[in-house]
């Protein structure tokens, strides 16, 4: 079994660059406007624009504005935590909690994407 999450956003191509250039991840070769699967190793993240869902789906239907990504953290765990960390920081994008050693003996950092989706880059266990 592997798992894809799939984001609906605002703005495919701020996203595209969030992902691409912040985070390092790969883009496809065909780029669908619509829909655009990135990749980073085994993760794959398909990123589309809300307005392409129908007015009847359930996350288009934002009760009270609440924020995308609601009660989700999103944990990437990667090989080079501070590889990454030095990579978001040199690009300007805000870093919502610093590198830290937990007490879990991981090492982790958090991040908001363009579309207020909660990131927690992790170190592997």
């Amino acid at each position: 079994m592997k798992l894809r999450l799939e984001l609906f956003v605002r703005n495919i191509e701020k996203s595209i660059e969030f992902y691409h250039n912040v985070l390092g991840f790969s883009l496809p070769e065909d780029r669908n406007k619509n829909y655009l699967p990135v990749r980073k190793g085994d993760v794959v993240l398909g990123i589309s624009e809300m307005e392409n869902l129908p007015g009847c789906h359930p996350l288009k239907a934002r009760r009270g504005g609440q924020p995308f990504g609601l009660g989700v953290e999103i944990v990437l765990e990667v090989e080079e935590v501070k590889d990454i960390y030095q990579k978001v920081v040199t690009s300007g994008h805000p870093i919502e909690t610093e590198l830290t050693s937990r007490p879990w003996g991981l090492d982790d950092f958090r991040i908001i994407d363009p579309d207020g989706y909660y990131l927690r880059i992790s170190s592997k266990s």
